[in-house]
């Protein structure tokens, strides 16, 4: 029977007719989707325009207007009919006898029905006071009787919500994010609400309303796919259940799969999550816009006034090299070439991530469409900001999103594929196995302080579960995979040895601790063998407690924790041997010694600046070495003040440390006096590098006391103004008085900021000891620094003294 003839059949046949011809229609395999659901609008129009005719025989000035989901034409199996009465007010009694007409044949069939009776002033001052009537007239669509009326209504509320807009969005966007608070994000929930959950359909409608609005617009690309996608499951819902549920139960996941032809139920609730997630990030998008434009209305008439008219220039603050602030966004610099700088999607994600800023959506489609695939391996610039990236807490989560919105997450990390909006079947589980790996990056975070390798433990993090988009164990799967990705994006063999054990292992520790005996030297020992080292164990006890916050509150306790507190122990007294000797001093280069030579024959600093390389991880040098950075070697007559002098001049350029060395280096035989060698690799935050001639004055300067380096840094604080960013962990200062029997080892794990390493090394200053050697390093967001420091005699610290200056230290970092 054809779609006309089912229509015949209702015209002919009344409320009996028109059940018949709804059942055939739903039951029919060829027709499903958005043809079925027009198709079953059209027939209910034709019912009702029977009934209508029926009814209002001789009356004039009424009517049948359809809204809300109706009114879109989008009709499910067992969606209510919404429904609104327009009359004019000059017959009340004869629309009273038109209501009762229409409203209980529909009540008969077992329908439900949304229904009102309204003047189009009454429907106007409603939708006035109620914003969900409002939302449901923008849908208004004419159905039987005066089309006047009806059009008339529609460009009245259409002028109205355009009108009220700047006072009715926030509104909307209240109501959005309350609705969220309620139900949670459809996108991770095992039995989501299709209809109420953030990213669901009504979500969806939220954003037709604001492109109504002329004041924003979503981003179009693939939301009228996600919004058909989402109204096909709820097809098959209604149909596998016969009831008017939003809700995709457990039960019913098989059956709903079934009834779209899809493989599964984790088939269905991934397609379900990839259409919320994209309808989540549009509306993030579209609601950040909305503010946007509200504020520069609001601020506008008063900047005219004070420019004396005209259309300001937004203001554009440089963030790291291509990547600026504008708007309360971050954009790409007019300067920027993402064609040729493979690394700015990753430089523009850390750098918004730190300051707590989204990245825009132009941004992001520009780096999707323009940027050239990074090199295997990764440059180390890309996989430092990988790192920063991830140890950036909250934040990480909103800019991960805006990267994967496009695309360019897989294309960084082909592996993420496997478990993107992945389901887990497991109630302790609040996430997508993809959402749960960031949230363990973001607990991790907070843990960088605890480990000596935060970069290992960030990157570990983001792959402890990357094994479950595979078949069997998904730690053995993860452990192959960990590897290749760990080299790929540029770590050492070492280091990728250690990723993959911490991988492997990351289930290890609360398995032992909760289901083993501790007191058997057996179960201790062999956790001992799979972990292999004191570095490695702090990073597993960190990932393992990381792991468990970012999966659910049922899944971490205070008895949990000390069970692993209490088995970590243990494991480590058995690697107790692994206590470092003191470092041995390397021998100076022909270059290093020559700029000592020159240092002590003129008595003032000598320095060097050399383009930095290695060669890619596994491979001896050979070929094109990946270039690292500057290289800047300086030799400086020993005397106080070296260190955050340097690091000083270093701030004032803006110049990051990622590495750094500072030694006494012993001269040779007949040249008296002592040299100071530092070589460290630096990079300009952005802007190219100062010159070596400048970089070497204002030192000489900053060693004599003529430069007022921290006043300078003050100034240029006060002309930045710090913004809001990412909330770090606090620093952490420790003494480790086994490290050295030549000087006492001042360890400082901190937030990498700028004039960091010139506020600890006067800090040491101030505290009159001596630094023996440095060795700082940059790992990501995160500095951890080594300091071996002596007293003035050139004997380690009393321990009452050395816990004092870590402590001084300490406070002098968080203040």
């Amino acid at each position: 029977m054809t779609g006309t003839d089912v229509q015949k059949e209702a015209e002919d046949s009344g409320p009996s007719g028109y059940a018949a011809a709804r059942l055939r229609l739903l039951t029919e395999e060829a027709r499903s989707g958005p043809p079925r659901r027009a198709a079953l609008a059209e027939l209910t129009d034709d019912w009702l325009t029977g009934l209508f005719a029926a009814g209002a025989e001789g009356l004039r000035g009424a009517s049948l207007v359809a809204v809300g989901g109706y009114g879109r034409g989008e009709l499910s199996p067992r969606s209510d009919l919404d429904l609104l009465l327009l009359h004019d007010g000059s017959d009340t009694k004869a629309v009273a006898a038109l209501a009762d007409r229409l409203w209980y044949p529909v009540w008969d069939l077992g329908l439900d029905l949304d229904h009102s009776v309204r003047t189009p002033a009454e429907a106007r001052k409603t939708a006035g006071e109620d914003l969900k009537v409002q939302l449901g007239l923008l849908d208004a669509r004419h159905i039987a009787g005066d089309l006047g009326l009806t059009a008339s209504l529609r460009t009245a509320v259409l002028a109205d919500w355009r009108n009220q807009a700047p006072k009715r969005l926030p509104e909307l966007q209240e109501l959005c994010a309350e609705r969220a608070e309620r139900q949670g994000e459809l996108q991770y929930l095992l039995e989501p609400d299709l209809k109420e959950a953030r990213g669901g359909l009504r979500d969806a409608t939220a954003l037709r309303a604001v492109a109504a609005s002329w004041l924003a617009d979503a981003p179009r690309e693939g939301l009228a796919d996600a919004r058909r996608r989402l109204l096909d499951v709820r097809d098959a819902l209604h149909l596998a259940t016969g009831r008017a549920t939003d809700r995709l139960a457990l039960q019913e996941q098989d059956q709903v799969a079934a009834e779209l032809g899809l493989l599964d139920a984790d088939t269905l609730l991934r397609q379900v999550y990839e259409a919320a997630r994209l309808v989540s990030y549009a509306s993030d998008v579209t609601w950040r816009e909305v503010g946007r434009v509200l504020r520069s209305r609001a601020v506008r008439p008063r900047l005219r006034a004070m420019l004396g008219g005209g259309k300001p220039t937004a203001e554009r603050s440089p963030l790291a090299e291509g990547v600026v602030e504008q708007d309360g966004e971050v954009v790409l610099a007019r300067a920027a070439r993402p064609e040729r700088d493979p690394v700015l999607p990753l430089r523009a994600a850390a750098a918004a991530a730190q300051a707590g800023l989204p990245l825009s959506l132009h941004a992001v489609r520009r780096l999707a469409a323009t940027v050239r695939p990074l090199p295997t391996p990764w440059p180390a610039e890309a996989r430092e900001q990988l790192v920063t990236l991830l140890g950036s807490g909250r934040p990480t989560i909103e800019v991960w999103e805006a990267l994967e919105a496009e695309g360019l997450i897989t294309r960084l990390l082909p592996d993420w594929e496997r478990v993107r909006c992945r389901p887990q079947r497991n109630a302790v589980h609040l996430w997508t196995v993809d959402r749960h790996l960031i949230e363990t990056a973001v607990r991790a975070s907070e843990f960088t302080r605890r480990v000596s390798r935060p970069d290992l433990l960030l990157v570990a993090a983001l792959l402890h579960d990357i094994g479950k988009g595979w078949p069997g164990d998904h730690s053995v799967a993860g452990e192959i995979i960990a590897k290749d990705v760990a080299a790929r994006i540029g770590f050492d063999r070492h280091d990728v040895a250690v990723v993959a054990t911490l991988v492997r292992h990351h289930l290890t520790l609360i398995d032992t601790a909760t289901r083993r005996d501790l007191e058997d030297p057996a179960t201790v020992r062999s956790v001992a063998e799979a972990v292999g080292s004191q570095g490695t164990l702090e990073l597993l006890h960190a990932l393992t407690e990381a792991d468990a916050l970012a999966t659910g509150p049922a899944a971490w306790s205070s008895w949990r924790g000390s069970l692993v507190a209490d088995l970590v122990e243990r494991v480590s007294a058995v690697l107790a041997g692994d206590v470092p000797d003191d470092p041995e001093e390397a021998a100076p280069t022909a270059e290093q010694e020559r700029l000592a030579l020159e240092a002590a024959a003129t008595g003032s600093p000598v320095l060097a600046l050399r383009a930095q390389t290695e060669p890619p991880v596994g491979q001896e040098p050979s070929g094109d070495p990946e270039p690292l950075g500057v290289e800047l070697l300086i030799a400086v007559p020993d005397q106080p003040g070296v260190l955050p002098a340097v690091a000083g001049v270093l701030a004032m350029y803006r110049l990051t440390v990622r590495t750094a060395e500072l030694r006494s280096l012993h001269l040779p035989d007949g040249v008296d006096g002592s040299v100071l060698l530092l070589d460290w690799r630096v990079a300009a935050e952005y802007g190219s590098l100062p010159q070596a001639a400048r970089l070497r004055s204002d030192l000489v300067r900053a060693l004599d006391g003529s430069l007022d380096i921290a006043g300078r840094l003050a100034e240029r604080d006060a002309a930045y103004p710090r913004r809001r960013g990412v909330v770090a962990p606090a620093a952490r200062v420790s003494v480790h008085p086994a490290a050295s029997r030549l000087a006492t080892v001042i360890e400082v794990r901190s937030q990498d900021a700028p004039g960091l390493l010139f506020r600890i090394g006067r800090a040491l200053e101030d505290a009159s000891v001596q630094v023996r050697s440095a060795h700082v390093s940059t790992l990501g967001a995160n500095a951890v620094d080594a300091f071996y420091v002596t007293g003035p005699e050139g004997a380690p610290l009393p321990g009452d003294e050395a816990a004092s200056v870590a402590r001084k230290l300490e406070e002098t970092l968080r203040g």
